[in-house]
């Protein structure tokens, strides 16, 4: 499924998260000092001369800002800010004026940039303009795009004025071969607040990942920062990789990005966060993750759907600083739920696409089994902190109802400025094969008792499946057992056993609590003096 405009359902299911967003209103910044919020007019200044520019620079910028109140910025009036849904998805950039297009070959017919620069037109639910700079040699000059930048169908055409000047856009794409040389595909997008996606080979779009999450399910309002300006360093001929600044901006922050983006099996992009802090945050969330759980096999009673699965992410993922992995099965709760997993530096956590195959799915459109998976892997020692899941009730896929993100330790007050590195690696992520540590390959649910026996109420039975690494040689008489920790329900059936004719063993429990209740599950193998497995964990709330 692509970010782009011919995308129609992805445009829809970020619908809620956007319109959010939109009413939040953020201050436009850039080192240009132009002026960037000139409403929609035929006569345009021309564009300012280049000037310096470096991430430094830039840092210094936003930590001057930081020190000035928060400026909402002027939405843009005239033919953009008219149009509606059905408008906006009859828009789209013309891929013959692409930036970096004209520079395509060399004599020898090779190409010259491996990349080319989209932009997403303003309007719908995009109201406040991004600018967009190109950086060369140290110095950053003005992206300027007109009307003719993009194609407008059908009743449209007629009605939007010709080669005018936009106020901005509402953010881009870039495309590079990153599945085959002669097919330029979309492979990072920064579309909408502080948003953005990207691509590993083979994938299709799903997870979205955040430049930062303020008050994110707290009990004050969340605030959505927004990238407000963007500096793209222009690749040089046949570069493999590619250089993005970003200014952020809300009433309670501001900051300095830069992101290095390499396409490839597995995109990874590293990620600089300098951030300057205008008022206390509550919570402040750090390399934030946000994807769409529907339902699974753990979940399937309450849809009546002929697909098995609806999902773009199935777990999160932690390795802690000694190697130990948590995974966590994702629910869709029957009220907001939220888990806190406290730790210190850990090696990576993230959201996991882990079942890959298309007949657990069914879904020849949405293709839900080539959802990337996302992998946050801190730079430096980040010390204590908390990885926060929020879980989001929702009846349907178009919405984003997973959020998953790092809370360091400690208050942050107006005046603190706090810096941050980490690495994202988007793409299918396959499960590690550890020789010392087995996987969870499956988590099932569904009413607790004896099959064929009427169950008792308020029981719940959980089936999980481990296989992989020190357990796949073992004899189903191995001297082996579950670690099973339970908090706010008791264990009343409890059996483990190998799957006969497979590699699989097998953890069920028949859980009981009381009704309304939360209960907090943990599991792992051990044997022979030690932890054979990863740690499962899930949360149940009977409802």
């Amino acid at each position: 499924m692509s970010f782009g405009l011919d995308a129609v359902p992805d445009l829809t299911r970020r619908a809620l998260i956007l319109s959010a967003v939109s009413a939040s209103a953020v201050a436009v910044s850039g080192l240009a000092g132009r002026g960037a919020l000139a409403q929609q007019a035929p006569a345009q200044p021309a564009t300012a001369a280049p000037q310096q520019f470096s991430f430094d620079m830039l840092t210094l910028s936003m930590q001057d800002k930081a020190k000035s109140a928060y400026v909402a910025p002027e939405k843009i009036t005239g033919f953009f800010a008219g149009l509606k849904y059905d408008d906006y998805r009859l828009v789209s950039y013309n891929p013959e004026r692409a930036r970096w297009r004209a520079d395509k070959t060399t004599e020898a017919g090779a190409p010259v940039s491996q990349f080319q620069l989209h932009a997403f037109p303003m309007g719908w639910l995009f109201a406040e303009p991004v600018q967009m700079y190109e950086v060369k040699d140290g110095l950053a000059t003005e992206m300027t795009f007109t009307t003719d930048d993009f194609r407008f169908l059908n009743e449209l055409a007629a009605k939007v004025p010709a080669g005018e000047k936009m106020p901005g856009v509402a953010g881009f794409r870039l495309h590079y071969p990153l599945n085959r040389l002669d097919v330029m595909d979309e492979v990072v997008a920064f579309l909408g607040a502080s948003y953005f996606r990207a691509l590993g080979q083979g994938s299709g779009y799903g997870l979205s990942a955040r430049g930062l999450a303020l008050n994110t399910a707290t009990d004050v309002a969340e605030e959505f920062p927004r990238f407000s300006s963007f500096w793209v360093e222009k690749p040089a001929p046949g570069a493999r990789e590619i250089v993005v600044y970003a200014a952020l901006e809300s009433p309670s922050v501001t900051g300095a990005y830069r992101f290095v983006i390499v396409p490839g099996e597995e995109t990874v992009m590293d990620v600089t966060a300098r951030l300057f802090f205008r008022a206390d945050v509550k919570q402040l969330g750090i390399a934030p993750l946000t994807s769409m759980y529907l339902f699974s096999e753990r979940n399937r009673h309450q849809f009546d759907d002929y697909r098995p699965q609806v999902h773009d992410s199935d777990g999160l993922r932690i390795t802690r600083t000694d190697g130990d992995v948590l995974w966590r099965p994702l629910n869709n709760p029957p009220r907001l739920a939220g888990s806190h997993l406290m730790e210190q530096s850990p090696r990576a956590f993230g959201l996991h696409q882990r079942d890959r195959a298309f007949e657990h799915y069914q879904d020849s459109e949405a293709h839900y089994e080539r959802r990337p998976s996302l992998e946050v892997e801190p730079v430096g020692d980040w010390g204590k902190g908390i990885v926060r899941l929020v879980e989001i009730p929702s009846d349907l896929e178009v919405n984003d109802n997973i959020v998953a993100f790092w809370v360091p330790e400690g208050a942050v007050k107006a005046g603190d400025a706090r810096e941050f590195a980490y690495r994202l690696r988007w793409g299918s992520l396959p499960i590690e094969d550890r020789a010392d540590l087995a996987h969870v390959l499956e988590t099932r649910s569904g009413v607790g008792g004896v099959s064929g026996v009427e169950s008792a109420g308020n029981t719940r039975k959980f089936v999980i499946d481990f296989t992989g690494g020190p357990l796949d040689p073992l004899p189903a008489d191995s001297p082996i057992e579950p670690v099973v920790i339970v908090h706010g329900g008791e264990i009343t059936a409890q059996s483990f056993s190998r799957v006969w004719g497979s590699d699989v063993w097998r953890l069920v429990l028949d859980v009981k609590t009381e009704s309304g209740a939360t209960v907090e599950l943990a599991a792992h193998v051990a044997g022979f003096g030690r932890k054979l497995s990863e740690n499962w964990l899930y949360q149940w709330i009977n409802a």
